[in-house]
């Protein structure tokens, strides 16, 4: 019985597979991206993965700046040149356009050379903080693809957090540090891009390379794209094929170069000294004459178009998918689960094209002739067992279309593995830690990614915290000075919310 129900199925796949060859499109995999060039062996066709073009991206983006009275001229004031505190015959007066500086000469064309540019008010409420959160929102996913430049009409700010986040603002994580003194400011060794390797690419760093100076010449701070870029793809990124091959196998690296916004955290001015100048407080503030940030849209390498329309960007999806970044196939189009196209060309990659359904197609009478005990409802909705992992799947049995359903931060055909950021404990959990998005702060080491191992000094989920905080009168004056002083500004209870949106 068994043998000849297993020969029934069998027939039945034969059967469909033939009524599937009335839908070649289904087939085309790189149909739609491929292009012929010219060999030693004459014309042929170039299959490539589906993706738009890079471009600027600034072109599409909006700016909201925190507090959002920062911007200098309401009211009008005097200002003063950081190298000389004498030279103070510059005004910014919002009401004259000659003399304002609104945020968006951050990025227009004429802003490509330093003629124009947004500025914030001066530190005149020293010595309270002068801090500016600067976020720039797409909504839409985009991928990076050449460094974020931002090119300063002041001196460079003496420190900066450059923050990005991949679920349209509600939560964050940070993309580098800048400061003057790393140690000093964020608890941090100071590193460059250059120091670390393949392995530790996707480090989140601290950097004091950009941060010290305020010359015509040092007014320029980097967060370099095509340097990690590098270490998969060789100097000059000549080995573009081994990069691809990495962004396919590991979705951390996928992601890292992925956001819907950044955010640009100005924590301390310029002040190109050790103390700051409390006589002359109108040579202190931030002035931004240019930001670069070079991307495509994430279609999920199922769209080589990107369209501006109604003042948002959106996919022409291909591969019978749909959504804003293709990220699901279309109606009736669920015949296998909805996966990301290759970066590798075929035969190495796929599209991974959605295919029909079994029961959009239908069953041709002939069939049912030959299997009258078999009806078209036993082949779209088999409720098979699938043996689901019953702590990673919402059910124990298949789902419509055969599969197991995964919980989030789960994946596998039995929902028995974990995506990158979570670990598995009766199912996937997120990481608390990790060496590459959620680092342990002041030194802590994180241990099997559940809890960071803290110096003695130091406790808190990710030893943000100094323990004196916790003893009776608190800390003294000097360990205050010596803790971060912008300790809140790491929002630790965003950084906990990370793990989960920013990973799957």
């Amino acid at each position: 019985m068994y043998f000849s129900r297993f020969l029934s199925l069998h027939a039945l796949w034969v059967t469909v597979s033939s009524v599937m060859q009335h839908y070649p499109s289904v087939w085309g995999h790189y149909d739609v991206c491929k292009t012929q060039i010219y060999t030693e062996e004459g014309i042929v066709w170039d299959y490539m993965a589906c993706q738009p073009e890079a471009t600027d991206m600034t072109k599409y983006l909006k700016v909201k700046l925190d507090p959002p009275d920062i911007t200098c001229g309401d009211p009008p004031e005097t200002f003063c040149a950081m190298g000389n505190p004498y030279m103070c015959n510059n005004e910014c007066d919002a009401s004259t356009p000659e003399l304002a500086h609104p945020p968006e000469l951050m990025f227009d064309f004429e802003g490509r050379h330093p003629s124009t540019f947004w500025q914030s008010a001066t530190w005149k409420d020293y010595p309270k903080p002068l801090q500016v959160n600067i976020t720039l929102s797409w909504n839409k996913t985009i991928e990076l693809t050449d460094n974020i430049v931002i090119t300063f009409e002041s001196g460079r700010p003496d420190q900066m957090i450059l923050e990005k986040s991949l679920d349209y603002g509600q939560t964050w994580q940070p993309y580098q540090y800048y400061a003057t003194d790393c140690l000093d400011a964020f608890h941090m060794d100071p590193k460059s891009v250059k120091d670390l390797s393949q392995q530790t690419a996707l480090e989140i760093i601290c950097t004091e390379e950009y941060s010290t100076g305020y010359m015509t010449n040092s007014k320029i701070i980097h967060f370099e794209i095509k340097d990690r870029f590098a270490f998969f793809a060789g100097p000059r990124l000549r080995n573009m094929a081994s990069l691809y091959g990495h962004l396919d196998t590991i979705k951390n690296l996928r992601d890292f170069f992925t956001i819907t916004d950044l955010r640009i955290r100005l924590l301390r001015p310029a002040t190109g000294e050790i103390f700051v100048d409390e006589l002359h407080l109108t040579r202190y503030f931030y002035a931004i004459s240019d930001i670069k940030v070079h991307g495509r849209c994430k279609c999920n390498l199922h769209a080589t178009v990107c369209v501006f329309d109604n003042s948002k960007l959106s996919c022409e999806c291909e591969h019978n998918t749909t959504g804003p970044d293709c990220g699901r196939c279309k109606k009736n189009y669920h015949g296998r689960p909805w996966s990301p196209g290759s970066y590798l060309p075929i035969p190495k990659g796929t599209a991974n094209t959605c295919i029909p359904s079994i029961s959009s197609i239908g069953i041709p009478s002939k069939f049912n002739r030959i299997w009258p005990n078999i009806s078209s409802l036993d082949v779209s909705n088999p409720k098979q067992e699938c043996y689901c992992n019953p702590f990673g799947s919402i059910h124990d049995r298949c789902n419509d279309t055969g599969y197991c359903e995964c919980k989030e931060g789960t994946s596998g055909p039995k929902c028995d593995e974990c995506l990158p950021g979570n670990y598995w404990l009766e199912g996937c959990r997120p990481n608390v830690c990790d060496n590459e998005l959620l680092h342990c702060q002041n030194g802590g080491t994180c241990h099997n990614n559940v809890r960071c191992q803290c110096p003695a000094a130091y406790t808190g989920i990710l030893c943000e915290k100094l323990k004196c905080e916790k003893e009776v009168g608190g800390c003294s004056s000097r360990s205050n000075q010596a803790a971060h002083p912008q300790a809140p500004l790491l929002l630790l209870t965003a950084l906990l919310g990370t793990v989960g949106p920013y990973l799957l």
